[in-house]
């Protein structure tokens, strides 16, 4: 999954089971035998052998548009937290807790407050909106814009920091694209029916929210109708999704000076004046034609359209805290109609979510004593130096790199930086004010105190050692710009670490995502980067072109599977992740391979340790998810589904053929397999 800042980050993905109120049951999230569909040839379809009656087990609950083994172990952590919290809420309303506790139980107590939430009604964002329809021409837009920023609004466009992607030792201000509801440009411009349809019941869904804020049904169409041309208008002047996996592209460097010296529509003195960052000289604009093009696109639209534009983001942003009418419109649209839902999620998920998400730290500072032991960081970090070393191999022994381009690979994987389990100092939240019944406002300053904290690092030196992950998070990342990986303690669990089970199960499972993340540093995007994380192209003419050619062929072999019905993989979307997953799980294999020396173990459930590990690595991608999810993630996420992560990968792999006596020609043993790394 690609993490924006724009922070270049890349993530194992994007984004249940009936768990009782109280200590969650022992997690039972782990591999299995009986996954196995027996009737399926592993030749023919291995994601159906490996995962068939997974999927037959595990129908997909009414609240989810996908339920995976990633999904199921978040379900899993997401009850531990609520143990956690309930028990923070109860010591905080007793004045018996500490500090850190009291915060995370004050927060949570007042986000599972619903009947006080209810009871407020429109009165706690009133000033907000009441600030917007106070505009008196657009000369007033830069500092109301500036307001709505700080608490998240995201209206037209994104002012943060990042690391400087030409010096990733200092931090810089940046611009980039923004402003639009729904999920991608693409989303406004295609023209097929379903795209008519959905824009139709977008529209439908602005009018409602902007009707539950108080304005008349008729006035509502009436400007939700204005809302959606003038979305449409920033979605033409913003880049689509394949470019902006191309970091030169994102590369446009200038100055303050010359910003504000280059608007004539927008003031943006008055804007930073409002935001009141460092001062600041150098700032990198990651979206060029869309900063180009906005001040055209604010001059011809109306100041009513800019208010109403205003008023339905600020809703949408600050729904999750809005009286059910407001939460339930939201799921309508966003889960409902986008993604297939049939339910909302109960409220104490979300607030145990949200709760991570704006303290996750100080949240991740009790969760990591109940669910993160010893043994398993041991353990963990032994996997990593054997995937280390076995990359080491696989480049050493790569017969399209020079050596000179084999060296500078080899000195970046040598400089990259684990991070596992959670961080060595946590995040200091005292300046975070939470207010026990006051949920919104909880969110605002929370949004407020995050975005303050990365906006106080511009001109600063960057901070190598801060995790961009909770530590209850079921995910992993690689980071370009800081050369490092991250594997929090949330999937340091069953079915991705298992202390109880064999290496082969473990190292096709958790191996396989070290694997990737690892890979990520050579992928098309990761391969730009040096290994002090400096966007540097360190490669020669002849290397890169023989990898280019050779990441054509996966390109070419993921365009042409099917996410659902009617829909193909964008094959240059998803390339970084499937060359990630492609490379992961051979270095996983060979690392596994590696630490049994001379004595491999024996066959275990009638299966050789080759087998297993590829089962191991089946099993994590195990997924039942909606069509209109499956539509979503093809045309906006990097990710490939489940179904093609494991079958793409495997049908590479002459070590998966040798494994389960696959004849060539086969569905998993085809004549054109690609490789990379």
């Amino acid at each position: 999954m690609k993490a924006i800042q724009v922070v270049l980050g890349t993530a194992l993905l994007l984004a249940g089971i009936p768990w009782v109120h109280g200590a969650p049951e022992e997690n039972d999230t782990g591999f299995s035998i009986d996954a196995l569909d027996r009737t399926a040839d592993p030749c023919t379809d291995f994601y159906q052998f490996a995962c068939g009656n997974w999927v037959k087990n595990h129908p997909l609950p009414a609240e989810r548009t996908r339920f995976a083994t990633f999904d199921q172990l978040e379900e899993h952590n997401t009850a531990t937290l609520r143990t956690i919290l309930d028990k923070a809420s109860e010591q905080a309303k007793a004045g018996s807790a500490d500090a850190t506790t009291t915060k995370i139980g004050d927060y949570y107590a007042a986000c599972m407050d619903e009947s006080a939430i209810d009871a407020k009604g429109t009165a706690a964002i009133a000033p907000v909106l009441e600030k917007i329809r106070g505009m008196q021409s657009r000369a007033d837009l830069p500092q109301t814009l500036a307001a709505l920023h700080l608490i998240s609004v995201d209206a037209f466009f994104g002012f943060f920091s990042i690391t400087d992607p030409k010096d990733a030792r200092q931090v810089i201000a940046a611009t980039d694209q923004g402003g639009i509801g729904l999920p991608e440009r693409d989303y406004y411009l295609t023209t097929d029916e379903k795209s008519v349809k959905l824009r139709a019941e977008y529209v439908a869904h602005i009018a409602k929210m902007l009707e539950l804020a108080g304005t008349s049904q008729a006035a509502a169409a009436k400007s939700a109708e204005k809302v959606m041309a003038l979305e449409t208008q920033l979605a033409k002047i913003s880049m689509d999704v394949v470019s902006r996996r191309d970091p030169e592209k994102l590369y446009n460097p200038s100055t303050r000076e010359k910003l504000v010296a280059g608007s004539k529509d927008f003031n943006w003195n008055h804007y930073l004046a409002a935001v009141n960052p460092p001062q600041f000289e150098k700032i990198n604009h990651v979206s060029p034609p869309f900063l180009n093009g906005l001040g055209a696109v604010l001059q011809k639209t109306d100041l009513a359209v800019i208010k109403d534009y205003l008023t339905w983001q600020t809703l949408h942003a600050a729904s999750q805290e809005l009286p059910t009418g407001f939460q339930t419109e939201e799921f309508h649209f966003y889960r409902q109609v986008l993604g297939g839902a049939k339910e909302q999620r109960p409220r104490w998920k979300r607030c145990a979510n949200y709760t991570d998400n704006h303290l996750g730290e100080a949240l991740g500072q009790v969760y990591v004593k109940s669910a993160f032991g010893a043994q398993a960081k041991e353990r963990m970090e032994t996997m990593v130096k054997n995937l280390e070393a076995a990359l080491h191999e696989d480049i050493s022994n790569l017969d399209w790199m020079s050596q000179d381009t084999k060296k500078q690979a080899m000195a970046k994987l040598d400089a990259m930086v684990d991070k596992i389990g959670y961080p060595d100092k946590w995040r200091d939240y005292s300046n975070y004010r939470v207010e026990r019944g006051d949920a919104l406002g909880n969110l605002w300053r929370g949004n407020e105190f995050e975005i303050r904290r990365q906006l106080n690092k511009i001109g600063k030196p960057v901070d190598k050692t801060e995790w961009g992950m909770t530590p209850p998070t079921v995910n992993a990342e690689y980071h370009p710009e800081r050369n490092d990986i991250t594997f929090p303690a949330g999937i340091l669990q069953p079915p991705f670490f298992d202390n109880r089970l064999d290496d082969a199960i473990n190292y096709g499972a958790i191996g396989a995502v070290i694997g990737h993340e690892m890979t990520h540093g050579f992928d098309d995007e990761g391969r730009q980067y040096d290994r002090d994380g400096n966007l540097h192209d360190w490669w020669t003419a002849t290397d890169g072109k023989a990898f280019t050619d050779r990441a054509e062929c996966i390109v070419n072999e993921y365009s042409g599977f099917e996410a659902t019905e009617g829909v193909k993989l964008n094959g240059k979307l998803t390339l970084g992740e499937n060359t990630a997953d492609n490379g992961g799980v051979r270095v996983a294999l060979m690392a596994l391979l590696a630490s049994y020396g001379n004595n491999p173990p024996a066959d275990v459930d009638g299966f050789s340790p080759e087998q297993r590990f590829f089962l191991g690595y089946g099993h994590a991608w195990c997924a039942n998810q909606t069509p209109e999810s499956l539509r979503l993630q093809a045309t906006t996420d990097p990710h490939s589904p489940g179904k093609w992560r494991v079958n793409g990968t495997v049908q590479n792999m002459p070590e998966f053929r040798k494994a389960f006596g696959c004849k060539a020609g086969m569905a998993m043993a085809p004549s054109n397999a690609c490789r990379v790394w």
